[in-house]
């Protein structure tokens, strides 16, 4: 058995996700202890998430500790990798997936569609606020950073009317009381990878990869690979807004829906096809999204100002 140290944020939610872990290993035999590390992303709180344009900032200080090797694995929520990881690292499990999709959290109103013309809705996800728009483009979306707890709170006080927060967090924690609505994929298609973690370990640590070989679940693999491939070959980091979800089907088949889409809603594509292999699909489907008007839907978003790194 071996003494394993975790690379953590510091967040309630990057904790429970680490905690998690930690108990998994310790059920094998192992010692294991966390080692908090703030990172890019958890020092800028007042500014929306698309204008700070940092790569990998919830996770670039966590590889650095990594790499020094002051830690020997690091828990990061799988949406937060870089589709390409930084030389010299690798994923080593991606552990069953809580759900993928987002949730409508309110006080007041049921669903998105009985909010009020004008009602102000919460998010800094480019993603989510252009989908929105193309549902609802009356309401008043404004940006909302902040971990689970603190967005939380501003919706409570009456900030926001709603907040768009994903599904994963909220249950993970049990903060399910103002969720009113699951949103549907067709409707609100979710981040690549969202709602599953991602274990990442020095390339090529073999005794760490076979210590967490156990947690690496297949579906759950197949999945985010095909979701990441997309984001991959429509060169996109976490926050362009784009979407991707894959269900397993019978058989190991998988169908993937992705969608791009400008942050005012005024440009939307989705397209949705079915594939045996996972990166075979997800590049397929970006490649039509791109020739289909994607490459100018994002060069727009690029143009505009807007960070999307």
């Amino acid at each position: 058995m071996a003494h394993l140290r975790i690379g953590s944020r510091g967040s309630k939610l990057a904790l429970w996700q680490s905690n998690h872990i930690c108990a998994l290993l310790r059920e094998q035999g192992h010692t294991v202890d966390i080692q908090i590390i703030q990172t890019t992303g958890d020092k800028i709180t007042d500014v929306a998430l698309a204008k700070v344009g940092t790569k990998g900032m919830f996770t670039k200080e966590i590889e650095e500790a990594l790499a020094a090797g002051e830690v020997d694995l690091a828990v990061h929520s799988l949406k937060d990798l870089p589709t390409e990881l930084p030389p010299g690292f690798e994923i080593a499990a991606i552990p069953k997936r809580e759900d993928p999709l987002d949730a409508f959290l309110s006080a007041q109103f049921a669903s998105i569609e009985g909010l009020p013309p004008g009602a102000r809705v919460g998010t800094s996800s480019l993603r989510r606020q252009a989908q929105l728009m193309v549902l609802r483009p009356d309401l008043d979306i404004h940006p909302l950073r902040g971990n689970v707890d603190t967005r939380l709170r501003k919706l409570e006080a009456g900030e926001y009317a709603a907040i768009i927060l994903a599904a994963a967090g909220v249950n993970r924690l049990g903060l399910t009381a103002l969720v009113r609505q699951i949103i549907p994929a067709d409707a609100m298609c979710p981040a690549a990878g969202q709602g599953a973690l991602g274990i990442e370990i020095r390339e090529g640590d073999a005794a760490t990869r076979q210590h967490l070989a156990f947690l690496d679940d297949p579906a759950a693999r197949a999945t985010t690979t095909c979701e990441r491939a997309l984001l991959n070959a429509m060169g996109g980091g976490c926050q362009v807004p784009i979407g991707a979800f894959a269900e397993m089907g019978d058989g190991g088949s998988l169908r993937l829906q992705a969608v791009v889409a400008h942050p005012d809603g005024s440009s939307v594509l989705r397209e949705s096809q079915s594939g045996s292999d996972p990166l075979k699909l997800g590049e397929t489907v970006g490649q039509v999204l791109l020739k289909r008007g994607g490459s100018a839907i994002l060069e727009a978003v690029y143009s505009s100002g807007i960070s999307t790194k």
